[in-house]
């Protein structure tokens, strides 16, 4: 019997699963917006599942924090703080007429 990866297991903290869950809603939401032809960017209702999905991805990376700081916390923090950009970014895009 083949174990099964962290990633795929939603009760444990997995780092890994809330970066892959960001930065694909984040690359959903340019696709969904039309971001290859600038001149036809629009917004569409799809993308509030990205950024369902986006928030569920930063919940994701919050639980891997630590309690003492170390550098491994420090660098939970900075994938925060992009998780952060991307969630403004999706927002930015959904309101984009």
């Amino acid at each position: 019997m083949l174990p099964r990866l962290a990633i795929f297991r939603l009760r444990q903290k997995s780092l890994p699963r809330g970066i892959v869950l960001s930065l694909g809603a984040f690359a959903a939401s340019l696709l969904l917006a039309g971001f290859p032809h600038i001149e036809d960017l629009h917004g569409s209702r799809w993308q509030i599942v990205a950024l369902i999905v986006a928030a569920w991805g930063m919940a994701d990376v919050a639980r891997c924090l630590q309690r003492r700081w170390s550098l491994y916390h420090a660098g939970v923090l900075l994938l925060l703080y992009s998780d952060l950009m991307i969630l403004a970014m999706i927002v930015f895009l959904v309101a984009y007429p």
